[in-house]
């Protein structure tokens, strides 16, 4: 690849660009929101927003239409290719093959027509763990400081955790969805069925949990993965939720609670007697 190359950007057709959103799905169109709102903080500072695909190429963007032309001279629209391949270093590329945050200031960029740009950039995984897209703010400003960068690439990471929030509570919306922990890493969430067996973890719960790192996960009871109280079996477990759902839903009523449950008052006090469940 020879940096010096002067040929300008290169677009595929509003066709292509389509189906290429189409084969990212829902993340797509969660995304929209927070492309929005990432805008609304950076554009007027003449930034530029960008959601590309796995493969480094931009499916949407924001910026001022008066900046439209300037933005489209440089390669910051839909349809670009920002992959490695195509651009050498540069931020959405390197973060997509690195998959990790990342800033690409200036002259960091390999090729010699990108170096007037600042690109800050934050993958975006999808529910199964996997890097489905990027996220990137670039700017052409050359008063466009590290220290500024800094600041926006705090804005980035957490619009892309939460366009993988979004898109995972989406997915499992007929589940059961809980925060385990928020941290750098992303939101730890978990997603489990009726029985209380975890059927989805975003990428940060499966780090936390020493989980496969991508796919489908192999079905895990909650009390497992959680370390609930080992010394009660999974029934005596299950009762005790049970009578406690059901007490909870009758308002600490017990008569109410033993007619949704089918036992008698005398043996629902026994088991809330057993279980150390107080009425």
């Amino acid at each position: 690849m020879d940096p010096g190359r002067k040929d300008g950007p290169e677009y595929l057709t509003n066709l292509e660009i389509e189906t290429r959103k189409r084969e990212l799905g829902r993340v797509a169109t969660i995304a929209e929101s927070k492309l929005d709102q990432l805008f609304a903080v950076v554009g007027g500072s003449g930034c530029c927003v960008l959601l590309t695909d796995r493969d480094g190429i931009v499916i949407d963007h924001r910026y001022q239409m008066a900046d439209e032309h300037a933005f489209r001279a440089w390669g910051l629209g839909a349809g670009a290719d920002w992959s490695e391949s195509a651009q050498g270093t540069n931020g959405i590329g390197t973060c997509l093959a690195e998959g990790r945050e990342l800033i690409v200031h200036r002259d960091q960029h390999f090729m010699a027509t990108n170096i007037g740009m600042s690109c800050i950039d934050a993958p975006v995984y999808g529910p199964d763990g996997e890097i489905v897209a990027a996220l990137d703010v670039s700017s052409a400003r050359a008063d466009q400081t590290e220290a500024l960068n800094g600041l926006i690439a705090e804005l980035v990471r957490q619009a892309a955790r939460n366009i993988e929030a979004d898109a995972f509570q989406d997915k499992f919306s007929d589940a059961r969805v809980m925060v385990v922990s928020d941290s750098s890493d992303g939101v730890s969430l978990l997603a489990t069925n009726a029985d209380d067996i975890v059927i989805g973890a975003t990428r940060a719960a499966r780090r936390a949990f020493d989980l496969q790192s991508f796919g489908n996960l192999k079905p895990i009871p909650l009390g497992d993965l959680i370390g609930r109280d080992s010394a009660s079996t999974g029934f005596a477990r299950a009762q005790s939720a049970a009578i406690t759902r059901a007490l909870i839903r009758a308002d600490h009523n017990v008569s109410l609670a033993a007619r949704e449950l089918g036992v008698s008052r005398a043996t629902l006090y026994r088991r809330m007697k057993r279980f150390g469940i107080k009425g």
